[in-house]
């Protein structure tokens, strides 16, 4: 079981990381972090963490190694990568991908922890910058119980809805159905919004009605307010959205399944994307509907 006591390695302070970071220094943990720009860590550091200036380093002084970046090909890099996790991890190392990312690469680390005699998890998170500051993520776990048990009261420092989904990937799987729920949704909340205002509806009135009814959505709670007020700062990037959502059209089809309500809403995110809002919040989408 992981303590207070074992260093922890975080790797990936972005939106995200950087709460999820700062809630483990809170509730007592001792962390060792690294991203590839230090600028980005300052506040970090300055709340008492300790800077690495590698991965390789990092990777050399934690018992608990949680990665946070952006793409999978970044999960390539800091796991298989020359100077990477899995070539320089100590034996017991346990290792948590928090990414969203693709389950055969959440599959293939575990199988590369395994023979490195380290430990592996998956554990993909869902709540955005609010639940990431908060405390109040969820988090969908793929791998072994015993590695799971082991590192629970650690993933509890970030996260409330914490629960083991199946063996290594299925984390990553339980994310993309998340996703997917998502895509949809937030087609609905945008059409939502915009017939209210095309009807001479005041549409922070029409929310306080349709959230707390059978149409109420987190993203109708926290996203739909942000939309109205023309606040498109990124709680959660349109285009890390987009990549999430191209792992899970490629997923699904793998799985033989179709999903025309993802890919409506991946097309009218590359839309966005192609306008210049790569880097608002996914709630940018709103344009679309109100031009």
């Amino acid at each position: 079981m992981i303590t207070k006591a074992d260093k922890i390695g975080f790797i990936g302070t972005g939106v995200m990381g950087t709460k999820m970071a700062l809630n483990l220094l809170q509730t007592g943990y001792s962390l060792a972090i690294f991203t590839r720009t230090k600028a980005k860590a300052e506040p970090l550091i300055e709340a008492g963490a300790e800077w690495k200036a590698s991965v390789t380093e990092l990777a050399k002084s934690a018992k608990v190694i949680i990665t946070m970046v952006g793409y999978p090909h970044d999960v390539e890099e800091v796991y298989f990568g020359e100077g990477g996790l899995l070539q320089n991890v100590k034996q017991g190392t346990y290792l948590i991908d928090m990414t969203t990312s693709k389950p055969s690469l959440a599959a293939k680390i575990a199988d590369m922890a395994k023979a490195n005699n380290c430990y592996a998890l998956d554990a993909p998170v869902s709540g955005g910058d609010i639940g990431a500051k908060n405390g109040t993520l969820t988090i969908m776990a793929g791998g072994e119980k015993q590695v799971y048990e082991d590192v629970l009261e650690l993933l509890k420092a970030m996260g409330e809805n914490i629960i083991l989904q199946g063996d290594a990937g299925a984390g990553q799987h339980t994310k993309l159905a998340n996703q997917i729920t998502i895509a949809s949704n937030m087609i609905g909340v945008c059409e939502a919004i915009a017939y209210a205002l095309k009807a001479g509806l005041n549409p922070e009135r029409v929310l306080d009605s349709i959230t707390a009814g059978a149409a109420g959505s987190w993203s109708l709670s926290n996203l739909a307010p942000r939309m109205i007020q023309g606040d498109y700062e990124p709680g959660f990037y349109v285009k890390h959205f987009i990549k999430d959502m191209k792992i899970a059209l490629e997923s699904a089809e793998e799985l033989g399944l179709s999903t025309p309500g993802l890919s409506l809403s991946l097309k009218l995110y590359q839309e966005m994307e192609e306008q210049g809002e790569a880097n608002s919040g996914t709630q940018a989408l709103i344009k679309l509907f109100t031009v």
